[in-house]
Parts: C-alpha cells; structure tokens; sequence
C-alpha cells in the first residue's frame, strides 16, 4: 500500500553553503572583535566607517582564501549592498583620513594572515563535519516508492563535481530549471520549475545526462508528494539492480501452478469439497472436473497472454507469472512482476487494463454460450436461482436471457459452461479490484496519480474487510493483498504526464466491470420486476 510520503531529510551541500567569504571565515571576524573594539575606542568611527572597515577585511580574508564555492542569492544581495556603499561619497574629509588610518593599521598587521590561516584549519574541520551531516541518506519520505534503501559504497555515490554538471549542463531553463537539491539513497532529488511538456522535457533531459555520462545515471520525472509539484530524481543505475531470490523463479511458479491445477480440480467436483482428507484416496474422481479446470485455466492463461502481449510492444519486461491457489474457486488469479522500470503511466494503463479486458471478453463469451448451448446431456447442473443474485453482471445477464424461467425458490438447469466461466469472470475481477499492485490498483494510478490510488488502496481494504465478515473469499483476498500485493508500485520514468482519453476509457471500462461482477444483484427474480424495469 502506496501511503503518501513526505520528503524529509539534510538539505544538499550545495543548498546550504553560502559564499566562502561568509561560511569559512565567520570565525575570523570574531577572533578580531577585540582590536575592532580597541579602534573604536580610539577613533570616533561611524556606523558607515565601521561597514567599510569590515568589508576591508573580507576582502584581505578573500584573497587569502583559495576555496571557491559558488554564491547564493542572499550573498548576491549583500553584494549589490555593498557595491553601492562604495558607489557614495564621502561627505567629508575626516572620513577619508580615519579610514587612511584604517588601512595603514590593516598593512601594518602581518599577524592577521597567520590568524587567518589557523582560523583556516579550524573551519575546514567544522566543513567537513557539516559534508558528514549532509551525506546522510533520506531513510524517510522515499521519492522512490518501491525501491529499498541499500547500503552504498562511496564509488556508487554521485560526486559533487557531477552534481554541478548535472545542475549547469544537464537541467535547464529549457527544462527544468532547479532551484533546490537534497540527498538521496546515493542520488539526488533536485526541486524546481518544470518548463513546456513533462514528456518532451524528460527527453532531452535523458539526452542530455546520457551524452555527458552514458548509462550510468538513471533520471527519473515524479510528483513531489508533499506540494504536488515536479521533481527530479537522479540515481545511479547499480542501486537500481533487481533483487535476487534464493528459489529460482521458473521452479516457484511452477510449484505454484502445480497447486492451482489440483485447486482447479478439486474445485468442479463437489464430492470431494465436503470432504478434502478423501481427495488423495479417490485422486481418479478428480478427472471429472477437468473440462472445468480448463475452462477456468482458458480464462485465466487469456488473461496473462493479454498482459505479455501489451507488455513486449511497449519495451517492459515481465517476469513468471504466479499463480495463486484457492479452494473456493480454483484460483485468485497470477501475481506477475514488472521486471524493468515502465517509462510512463500510460504504458502501465496498457498493460495493466490488457489482462482484465482479454479475461472478460473471453469470459463474457463463454458465460453467454452457457446460456445458449443445451448440455451435452441434457441435464447439466441444477441450481437454485438465488445463486445468481450473487452478482449484479451475471444476476442480470441470466434474467435477460432466461426471463420468468428465472423465478425465485425455484431450481433452474444450466450448461455447466455457465459456472465455469463465470468463475474466470470473477477471478479477473478480483484482480480488477483498485488496490495495491493488483490490475486494478495499477490502473487507479496510472489514471489518477499516485495519491489518489493511494486512497483506493485503503478504502479498498476496508471494504474486503467488511465483506470479509459475510464471505470467507472475501477474507482470504484481503489478506493476500495486505501482506503480497498492497503496494507501492514501483517509480516510473516519469509520472507526469496524464495517459490519453482513450486508454484512460478503457481502464475505467475494466474497473467498472470489476465493480458489477463483485456486486450482488438486488432485485427479487419476478415478472412483475421486468414489466416494470
């Protein structure tokens, strides 16, 4: 689960040092309080004097200084201050005789020099404590949701002199102009303006950083959770390596497909649900659900087939799908990872709604040649009809089709088609369910951002939660996306950019159709209900 973070953490270096003369040198300025005191004692200094005097001493200070740091604005100020002090006259001449005496004083101290260069050591100790300081990774209000933080070596560190090409040669005003910087997981995160198109902007940004470093940087374009604005995350790309498991993936998922083929089994041979410890003593009784599991198993290898699919035309690799055993209907569906960074929200719309709307279409077919077709013989199964006010889709589908057949305590014959396919109807929208990394939970965020599907998430589990009193699916589908699948989904190359209105079509299309297979259908199985309707 995706919750909103806030960035926290030390300011950059660069975002807290001042001008040299200001950060390296304040010390000295104290040191010689006491032989300013002793001049003013001397020599009846105004306040203008006095101003001159210790920008004299700035300027011996400056000169003997050999550390450069670039100026902030607060010093660029204090300069234009200082500049049209220098730009007024004197207003008489006693002036210009006390400071002739001040700058006669000043030559005639060459111990100020070795004042100032102990004062050196001093704050060159004090600097590189406040470096340690800034150097502390932000363990809190991650940018990268998704992306554990990892113990770096100083080689995989962004060095500073690259941090100032990036500011100077890699952002622009044409861009992304930066106007703040803080330190991240061995990268930084640069604050600023985002200039003309978020898309076009990550492009010749990306250009720019791959021209001065190659591959080894990775850029990345998000929403500062903490005001809504854009950032820029830059990182090296070897804290971006994918995580390996002890197991080898192709061995897990087959163990779990294994798993979901005897739940599948299990689940279209009712004799053996009652009683699950006889299952492994009458193991040839579990040939009768076969054509169910295939069936079912269609849906769902449809399903995954759509996400491949969309997923190798827009360049994002997946990994072995999971599938998720369950003895109440066969399956809950696959847990697939995204195995690479996905460049924008629109191709995860794409890949995330493929899945569900292959699954539905196959599975809204199937239901409805249940409906058509008569069993192959004759008989099929006998259900109550109370049983499809268990979805609102299917609940309505079966009263248009079957009209005052359709009646109330009164048990109706169905092609087993029918069960079977509505099984993978559920199943996917299971999966449609806006919450965490499920199908639906990508498509909220690729829609609405980050926050919001944030929000889905959390009210999506307090709903199963609810349901979960009444249903015992209910329980066991929150339970799996609270500890597997609640998120947050990993950053994408840049999450700016909204996807287009059609895509955007489908992805509530799935959502909406998700909704209607979850939700009961209320009314009672009467004529008088479709006279009326």
């Amino acid at each position: 689960m995706n919750f909103t973070t806030t960035f926290r953490g030390n300011l950059s270096l660069l975002s807290q040092c001042s001008s040299c003369c200001h950060l390296r040198f304040q010390p000295i300025l104290a040191s010689l309080h006491v032989t300013r005191s002793e001049r003013c004692r001397l020599v009846n200094f105004s306040a203008g004097r006095i101003s001159r005097f210790c920008r004299r001493k700035r300027e011996i200070i400056c000169g003997v200084t050999d550390t450069q740091t670039e100026p902030d604005g607060n010093n660029d100020k204090e300069k234009e201050a200082l500049e049209n002090g220098e730009n007024q006259p004197a207003t008489d001449s006693h002036q210009q005789d006390n400071d002739a005496q001040i700058d006669l004083q000043l030559d005639s101290q060459p111990q100020v020099v070795n004042q100032i260069n102990g004062n050196n050591a001093e704050t060159n100790a004090q600097g590189g404590a406040q470096q340690d300081v800034d150097n502390v990774e932000v363990a809190t209000g991650s940018p990268l949701p998704g992306v554990k933080p990892q113990q770096l070596d100083e080689s995989i560190r962004i060095p500073k002199e690259t941090i100032d090409i990036l500011k100077e040669q890699v952002f622009g005003f044409d861009t992304f102009f930066v106007t703040n910087q803080e330190p991240y997981e061995g990268g930084v995160l640069f604050k600023g303006n985002l200039r003309g198109q978020a898309a076009k902007s990550y492009e010749k940004i990306s250009m720019r950083m791959k021209n001065k470093f190659g591959d080894q940087y990775k850029l990345f374009l998000l929403v500062n959770p903490e005001d809504d604005k854009p950032v820029a995350v830059v990182v090296p790309r070897k804290t971006l390596q994918p995580e390996t498991t002890a197991v080898p993936e192709w061995f897990a998922s087959g163990a779990f497909g294994l798993v979901t083929l005897f739940t599948l089994l299990l689940r279209n041979v009712p004799a053996l649900q009652s009683n699950l410890l006889s299952t492994f003593d009458n193991l040839n009784m579990l040939t009768n659900g076969l054509p169910g599991a295939l069936v079912t198993a269609l849906v769902l290898g449809v399903h995954e087939l759509g996400h491949i699919l969309v997923a190798n035309s827009t360049g994002v690799k997946l990994g072995v799908p999971y599938f998720v055993p369950s003895w109440q209907i066969g399956s809950f569906g696959a847990i697939t990872r995204i195995r690479n960074i996905v460049p924008k929200r629109e191709d995860l719309l794409k890949i995330a709604a493929a899945g569900p709307l292959a699954g539905f279409s196959l599975g809204f077919v199937l239901f409805l040649l249940g409906f058509i077709l008569p069993p192959s013989d004759g008989i099929g199964i006998v259900v109550d009809a109370s049983v499809f006010h268990e979805s609102f889709l299917a609940g309505g589908f079966a009263k248009l089709l079957l009209g005052d057949v359709l009646k109330e305590g009164t048990p109706i014959s169905v092609n087993p088609l029918v069960i079977w396919a509505w099984a993978g109807l559920l199943i996917n929208a299971i999966n449609s369910i806006p919450a965490g990394e499920l199908d639906g939970g990508r498509i909220a965020f690729a829609i609405w951002g980050r926050k919001a599907s944030a929000r889905f998430t959390a009210v999506s589990i307090v709903l199963l939660g609810l349901s979960s009193l009444f249903n015992d699916v209910a329980f066991y589908w929150v339970v799996l996306i609270f500890f597997l699948q609640r998120g947050p989904i990993a950053p994408l190359s840049e999450e700016i950019t909204d996807p287009d209105d059609k895509y955007v079509a489908l992805g509530i299309l799935v959502l909406v159709l998700g909704l209607l297979v979850c939700l009961p259908y209320p009314f009672p199985f009467t004529a008088e209900v479709i006279t009326n309707f």
